[in-house]
Parts: C-alpha cells; structure tokens; sequence
C-alpha cells in the first residue's frame, strides 16, 4: 500500500494511530523466507495487550529467515474505507495485504470474537472455508484458549494450535519451511502439520449427527491422532517472554509492562476454563522475573509494572518478590500492580507500600455472595477472607475496591443472588467504620457481575445455562438490593451476549454455517455493545435450522458424547466427572498444593510437579 493511499484512508477513520504502525520496538526484517502475519480479531487496544501475542511476535521473529507482521481487525470506519477504496486488509509493519503472506495465524481469546475473523478474511480476499482455498492461499491457522472446542470455527481453519505456542509454533513454521522446499502438495503440508503435538487439523476429522443432534468426532486419516494433545511449555522459567516490548502510539487497555509471574492455576474453581486448561502450575523465578523488570522498562520506558497470572497471589516466592521489585522500581519511579488478589492472600505490608508509591484501586473475585455457592463452585475461600483483605486494604490508604462476582450458577437460589448485594453492604460498612483519617476519601466500590458461561474442559461442561428471563430478573433482584449499598456500583452485561458465548464455547461444526450467516447480516465486533446485534444473531440461528437454546440452554448428561471429546486438555474427563458430581452436593476439594487431587490421571503425571 502506497503512502497516498493510506494517508487517504487515515482521513476517514477516527483513530488513525491503530493502523499507521512504526511503534518504539517494532521489528521490521528486511530478509526472510517465510512471512508470517500475527492477527487479533479484534481492535488494536485490545490486541496490542494481549501478552500472548506479544511472546509470538517476539518468538517468531527470533527465528532466522523468519518475519512476523502483525494485523488487528479494522474498526467499522476504517473496514468501510477499505472497501470503498478497493484496498486490501494490511499488516501494519509494511502495509502488505495480508492474503500475500505465507502463515495467517489467528489469537482467539473469546467466542466473540468469531465474527471479527470472517470480517478480516473478507477484507484479505481470502476464502472463509479452508476446503476452497488453493494452492495459492496462505496457511490460515489458529489458536489461543477458544482452541480447547475448535468445532465452531474448525471450516475456517487449516490447522490449530492446542495449548502453549512458545515451541509449538516454531515447529509449525519449520515444517512450513520443510514442505516448501520439497514441493508438496497441500494435503502433504497438512500431513506435516496433523504430526507436531498439539496441532489439530479439521479436514482430517468429520462430525457425525443423528436424530439428537451431534454424535462425535469421526477420524478421516491415519496421519492424524484419535486425540489432539495440548501443548505444555514444562519450564517457564527458560522460556522466552515479550523480548523488547512494543510501545504504541496510542493509549490501550493494558498500557503497561505485563510480567507473566507463573502459569496455570492450583486453586480449581469449577467454572473456570483457564483453571483447568492452563494446568499444571509453572513459575518463574525471582531472580528471572527481576531481569525481566528492569530490561522492560529500560527498553519501553513504562511507569507501571503489572505482575500477570491467574492468580498471581499464589506466587510461591511473591512475598520476596514484591519488596525487592517495588524497591528497585520506585527508585525508576515506577509501580507495581497485582491485577487481581486472591481474597485469602496474606499481604498486608505489601498493600501499605504499593500504596506509598501510587493510589489505585484493588481488585478481588469472591465470586459468589453466600458461602454454599463459593463451596459449589470450589472457590475455597470465605466471607472472613474477603472482609480481612478488604479491611488490609482500607487500613493501608485504599479507598478503590472491584468484587467480581457471577450470576446463574448451577444449583443458585435467589439467597445466593441477594448474597452479593449483602456482602458489598459488609465492605461498605467496614470501609465507613474506620476513622476519616485512616480511610482517606470516599469508597469506590464497584461490582461486576457477569452471567456464568458453561465452558468445555470444566466441572460445569455439562451444565445449562440459565435462559435470558431468568438472567435479567436475577439482574433486577440485585439492581434493587445494591440501591443500600454506600459507595457501591454495580456493573452487569447484556443477557443476551451471555448465552451466544455459551452456544459459541460448546458447540459443534453445525455453527460455521450460522457463523457465516450472521456475519453476512453485518454482525461484528460482538462483544461491544454498540454492534451486537441479538436480532441478526437469532434470524442466523433459525435459517441455518439451529436455535441458541439447544447449545446454551441444554443439560447435557455426564455419559453424552461432547463436540470437544477429541482435544486432551490432559486433565481427565473422569476428574471433571467426579468435581460435578461434588458440586452438586457442595462439597469442596483441596488446592493441588496441599496434595495431589489426581487431575492429570497416569499418562501425564509427570508433567506436574505437585503430584
């Protein structure tokens, strides 16, 4: 794309810094055999926050003869000037149309996002479906979270990635690099690819349904696996990170350093995805997470520091972390934030000296409002733990407090809705009671409520979600209760978008079509409220002979054959069985740390080192 040509397409959008590229840190190879292009299916805030992202960027172009570029989904102004210019979508760091690039590689964070990849193909002049791509298409592939159920979105794809990218990928592009250079077909390619761990090629399986709906998962190809096994990056420590972090030239979500601290999770709340697919726990040491902090702010320039994890509290080594990284950043004039705390995390001194540095808020995800619900979704922690960390808080010149909590948990009653709004009256009242010189100004105490979304690879696979009436009367019942709530706000999202992502998270192939469909009715960017368009959604659903309420809505039994059966996670279906089947009866199980639970069964033991 010329100069002309894209100043011209800049006058028309209204935020051109996310397309003109040339951030501090880019990377910009001028020779390389293989060209990949690092997309984001969504905005350029968003994506230029993604970490993940960031690690691939920095992986990939590590490699020799190898260029990644990076390309964000277009904003609606600027996907118009696209097409009324007649230009191709574009990467940012030589504004070369994507479709001309040799890899296409797609993040998918969340189910929303779906949409924004078919918009970004049809703006590449790329097929949507992978069977009527040729010879001459890039390799479109995928991965991310959403990977785990592939089945949505597997017409799209030629291959996806399950689980860790840091090695996996290298040996993608290098068995990209092999097949070209022997001059194979594409079917080989694909072959090549069906081999490498953790990588799932769609065309060599075939989703059988009857009179019921989805059957299973036939295999087509004895060069593919029965199972797809995730990929587990076993030392973090060794591993590459971000390198030399990009800085842009426009403010984004996370407008800061990101050090991933650890990765997985010990804790095992039911509902939670990344719990389970980000198993077993791994960390990075200190002295590596400390060189880490200074080389990123020296090379970004960055006043704050965010220490990233699932649960960043459980840190085995954090309570030497934080003073001595604290210590050396204030010097730089630079803070340090914990983004989200466990509400049983013991760190009490560590809150008084963040606080000396830089006021901000804090954020705790109790999750439930009474302790039968946390104990059915296994969050192990209590009301004490809650108002402890809150009353630490306070104490050390807090004033800004964010509860996350869910509505429409499996076996929730109306007491445990109306829990929520008793407990944020417990923090408000705790806040108040202390004199006006230890707790500063006002209490903003925000509450966010999302609906809970059955995810694959969970104790909850199995579980309906609640329907969109009794989601907004739930919604209405805590509207009225928080009205006594001092200082407190209350954040909710639309019913609706809730269930699509639950059809989306355990659905089957069946909802390529309706994808196409809704996309074709101008649905993008669904997961911002000006463009979602439940409408479209619904009419997409009923002409593909579909409807929302059979994937969102339905129980399914622990013995039916799930969409997503194919993809070992690692963490067994009999565990998952067993962690149900406790849930309904709220009996909770013990953190890994305290002993193995038996998770990973015996194949894959030994990549845990708890057990």
């Amino acid at each position: 794309m010329t100069e002309e040509v894209l100043t011209s397409l800049l006058q028309q959008v209204e935020k051109p810094a996310r397309y003109i590229g040339g951030e501090y840190n880019m990377q910009l190879k001028a020779q390389a055999d293989l060209r990949f292009a690092l997309c984001f299916p969504d905005v350029y805030e968003i994506g230029m926050s993604h970490l993940g992202s960031r690690i691939l960027y920095h992986v990939l172009n590590g490699m020799e003869g190898v260029r990644c570029e990076r390309c964000f989904a277009p904003w609606t102004d600027m996907e118009r000037a696209l097409k009324a210019a007649g230009e191709e979508l574009f990467t940012l760091e030589s504004r070369a149309p994507l479709k001309s690039f040799d890899i296409v590689g797609f993040s998918l964070l969340y189910e929303m996002c779906y949409s924004n990849v078919l918009t970004m193909l049809e703006l590449a002049r790329i097929p949507f479906l992978a069977r009527e791509r040729g010879e001459d298409c890039p390799l479109v592939i995928a991965g991310g979270p959403c990977a785990v159920n592939p089945e949505p979105i597997a017409a799209f794809f030629d291959a996806i990635v399950i689980g860790d990218g840091e090695e996996a990928e290298p040996e993608l592009v290098n068995a990209y690099r092999a097949w070209k250079r022997a001059g194979e077909s594409k079917a080989q390619l694909l072959e090549r690819l069906a081999a490498i761990p953790g990588v799932y090629v769609p065309s060599f399986y075939e989703a059988e349904y009857g009179d019921s709906g989805f059957v299973g998962i036939r295999r087509l190809s004895e060069k593919a696996p029965e199972k797809v096994t995730r990929r587990i990056l076993k030392n973090l420590d060794a591993a590459p990170f971000v390198g030399e972090q990009l800085v842009p030239h426009m403010q984004i979500v996370h407008d800061r350093v990101a050090l991933e601290v650890m990765r997985g999770c010990t804790r095992g709340c039911r509902f939670c995805q990344a719990g389970y697919i980000y198993r077993p726990v791994r960390e990075r040491s200190e002295e590596t997470l400390l060189r880490q902090a200074e080389q990123l702010v020296a090379c970004t320039g960055y006043d704050e520091i965010s220490l990233l994890s699932l649960s960043t509290g459980d840190y085995s080594r954090l309570h030497a972390l934080l003073p001595e990284i604290m210590d050396r950043m204030e010097k730089k004039r630079v803070s340090v934030a914990l983004p989200s705390l466990r509400v049983d995390s013991l760190l009490k001194e560590e809150l008084d000296k963040m606080q000396s540095i830089r006021k901000a808020g804090l954020t705790f995800a109790p999750e439930a409002g009474t302790q039968r619900m946390r104990d059915v979704i296994n969050k192990n922690v209590t009301e004490e733990d809650l108002l402890r960390a809150c009353s630490d808080a306070f104490e050390s010149g807090w004033n800004g407090v964010k509860l996350y909590f869910m509505i429409g948990l499996p076996t929730e009653t109306d007491e445990d809705v109306l829990g929520i709004a008793e407990l944020a009256k417990k923090v408000s009242r705790l806040f108040y009671s202390l004199p006006k010189e230890k707790r500063g100004k006002g209490l903003r105490l925000t509450v966010s409520v999302s609906t809970f979304v059955p995810k694959p690879h969970t104790a909850f696979e199995w579980c309906a979600q609640d329907e969109p009436e009794e989601i907004r009367r739930k919604q209405r019942l805590l509207v009225g209760a928080m009205k006594g709530v001092r200082g407190g706000e209350l954040h909710y999202h639309p019913s609706f978008l809730s269930v699509l992502e639950a059809a989306f998270s355990r659905g089957d192939r069946r909802l390529g079509d309706v994808l196409i469909r809704a996309h074709e009715k101008g649905c993008r960017f669904d997961s911002w409220s000006e463009h979602f368009k439940p409408d479209a959604w619904q009419e997409a659903f009923r002409e593909c002979g579909l409807t929302v309420e059979e994937y969102a809505h339905r129980q399914r039994s622990l013995d039916e054959k799930l969409p997503w059966s194919h993809v070992d996670v690692v963490v067994t279906e009999e565990y998952l069985k067993k962690e149900y089947e406790k849930a309904m009866a709220a009996v909770t199980t013990k953190d890994c740390r305290q002993g193995c639970n038996g998770c990973f069964g015996r194949a894959y033991a030994d990549y845990c080192g708890l057990a």
